[in-house]
């Protein structure tokens, strides 16, 4: 496996923090409700902290995988650009998409998973930055083949678009590295705790649906706790004011993996109760969604996907294996 490209000068730490927690940029992105029962509790990661964008390189396949090749050739599909596969992504923090400083190009886990499908395809690895708004014209349209920027399955979306899973749409409850605190799974875990989190999210709502069940068991509540300012939020935590913060995992888990200065103590899935899974989408029925399931699934067994995951912290979102178009959120 070659490894090459630097990815650039590192974000405020934060933003990148706070984003995760108030923002929930990416929490838009799973609203909904629920896709699949008994969702289990993921492993927590075990990446070090302290390392920064510029430690992370981007990880690349030696050779296209012939099983994907063949099974694009067969398929029919044609590249909006010949020889390339255009792939959309969305840029806004690590460790998922942004710009590094300097650079023209998305880096993070997305465009990373992009550029090796399409390296597992045997094509160029052709991106485009787009405006979350604009991805879904421009994959029916067919102005792009691929988005790749952590798009969560919904019933609604299969419509419209194949899906091929490659992580879980997680949200993880994060403290003050030196907290007392050991976990967060359930209603009894967040008793009495402020927990910091975004208004009109997926995860207010579990805190909301917890807070209830608490109640009705004469249980004292969590205090919500909402904050403009970012950078309030992020005092408020490491100054002790509030316990907890709760939102979308993957920014959240970079935050800690880069500062130290937090840990994950719980996971939630995105569509709780329920699992929800975040995958690369095509246009319905164009016939590519088969070769680029065998890609991932290429990746994933030849290790670069682990690598990817790891590189950034989220280990705990792994999949052993793609799936097309697997249960989405239910329509709202």
């Amino acid at each position: 496996m070659a490894l090459s490209k630097k990815q650039g000068i590192a974000a405020a730490v934060g933003a990148v923090a706070v984003v995760a927690i108030v923002g929930g940029i990416f929490a838009a992105v799973a609203a909904g409700g629920a896709a699949k029962a008994d969702a289990a509790a993921p492993a927590a990661s075990e990446s070090p902290a302290n390392v920064t964008t510029d430690d992370i390189t981007w990880v690349h396949l030696d050779e296209p995988v012939a099983e994907a090749v063949a099974a694009l050739k067969k398929s029919g599909f044609t590249p909006v650009e010949p020889g390339k596969l255009t792939v959309a992504v969305s840029a806004y923090l690590p460790p998922l998409g942004y710009i590094p400083e300097g650079e023209t190009e998305a880096a993070g886990t997305e465009p990373n998973i992009g550029s090796l499908i399409a390296e597992a395809l045997g094509l160029e690895y052709n991106q485009v930055v787009v405006a979350w708004a604009d991805w879904p014209l421009g994959i029916q349209s067919g102005k792009y083949d691929l988005i790749a920027s952590n798009v969560t399955v919904t019933e609604e979306r299969k419509e419209l678009y194949d899906f091929a899973s490659y992580r879980q749409d997680l949200l993880g409850f994060y403290v003050k590295s030196d907290s007392k605190i050991t976990k967060i799974e359930d209603a009894e875990d967040i008793s009495g705790l402020k927990i910091v989190v975004g208004s009109g999210t997926n995860q207010e709502q579990v805190l909301l649906a917890w807070n209830k069940t608490l109640e009705g068991e004469g249980k004292a509540p969590a205090e919500l706790v909402y904050y403009d300012d970012n950078a309030a939020a992020v005092l408020a935590l490491q100054s002790g004011r509030v316990d907890a913060t709760f939102g979308p995992n993957a920014t959240s888990a970079w935050s800690a993996r880069e500062t130290g200065d937090t840990k994950q103590v719980g996971l939630v899935p995105g569509g709780w109760p329920l699992t929800a899974n975040i995958a690369a989408a095509t246009a319905k029925g164009n016939g590519l969604i088969e070769p680029v399931q065998i890609a991932l699934n290429a990746i994933i067994e030849g290790g670069q996907y682990d690598e990817v995951l790891k590189q950034w912290g989220l280990e705990s979102e792994r999949v052993d294996e793609s799936k097309i178009d697997p249960p989405g959120l239910p329509k709202s």
